[in-house]
């Protein structure tokens, strides 16, 4: 394995990653799901929200290897996104209110020119019809993003949650 290097916070490519980030968040926030997925998303994308269980320091993280929420490829957030676009995605119809916040980017480059290894921190806001609690989901995200026809693209993004029991009513949403 190629040994990474930060990328140095204010370069014009950590920059432009920051961008991206700011930019799918501002899409999933606004509800263009569609536009995130045909824009942001590369077709050979891995998307997982792993299962989290709560160890002791000396066992690890606590992420379970090989079992997850979400599991997802561009064919099944497609299907995602198109029911969410239909009269029948009563999860989600009224949707939800959601805010991303995004912090603590970090970029790591290697020898291929085309790949960012992004962690970033990110806090899901969610409340739905006249709730009066919300939801809040918090984690790291792990992102691999990959230039596409001069373009970044999502390639890969591993989700592991703050929480090992999710309180919320459903998933049909994008982290």
């Amino acid at each position: 394995m190629q040994e990474r290097r930060p990328l140095a916070s204010g370069s014009p490519q950590h920059l432009e990653v920051v961008d991206f980030l700011t930019v799918e968040a501002e899409l999933l926030d606004d509800l263009k799901e569609r536009e995130w997925l045909e824009t942001l998303v590369s077709k050979d994308i891995i998307y997982q929200l792993p299962l989290r269980q709560t160890v002791e320091r000396a066992r690890g993280t606590g992420v379970v290897a090989g079992s997850f929420h979400l599991n997802e490829n561009y064919g099944s957030l497609q299907t995602k996104v198109a029911r969410n676009e239909t009269p029948y995605a009563w999860a989600e119809d009224p949707p939800s209110r959601v805010r991303h916040f995004v912090t603590g980017i970090r970029v790591r480059i290697d020898d291929d020119p085309d790949l960012f290894h992004v962690r970033s921190n990110v806090l899901i806001y969610r409340t739905r019809q006249e709730q009066t609690t919300p939801q809040i989901l918090s984690g790291e995200r792990r992102d691999v993003l990959r230039r596409e026809d001069g373009e970044l693209r999502l390639l890969e993004r591993v989700v592991n949650l703050d929480l090992t029991v999710i309180g919320t009513h459903n998933l049909a949403l994008f982290f």
